[in-house]
């Protein structure tokens, strides 16, 4: 999430809003705002309804495997990116770019 912190403005440019999204508790969320000093809103999926939807649901372990998803205005995924690449902010922010092209 400090990848994404640190790239904001480049996803700000392309006027894109970004989030995360996590299965923990809207308080531990907050808390890890906090330290990280991620600006952008954390946003729980406690219930794991949207970890669900989008497939990256590890049931079994409890937690949501790590992915990018880049949506368009139209609500439809343009770009996904899991496991580790999910971290490395540069292909979201390239296909933000690609997008606003468009």
């Amino acid at each position: 999430m400090k990848a994404y912190q640190d790239g904001l403005a480049k996803f700000e440019a392309s006027d894109t809003q970004v989030f995360g999204v996590s299965v923990d508790s809207i308080p531990a969320n907050a808390h890890w705002a906090q330290e990280l000093g991620v600006t952008f809103p954390l946003l729980s999926d406690f219930d794991r309804k949207v970890s669900t939807a989008y497939g990256i649901l590890n049931a079994e372990r409890g937690f949501a495997n790590r992915a990018t998803f880049v949506v368009d205005k139209e609500g439809k995924i343009q770009h996904i990116e899991e496991g580790k690449t999910a971290i490395d902010p540069s292909g979201a922010a390239q296909a933000c770019s690609r997008l606003q092209k468009h």
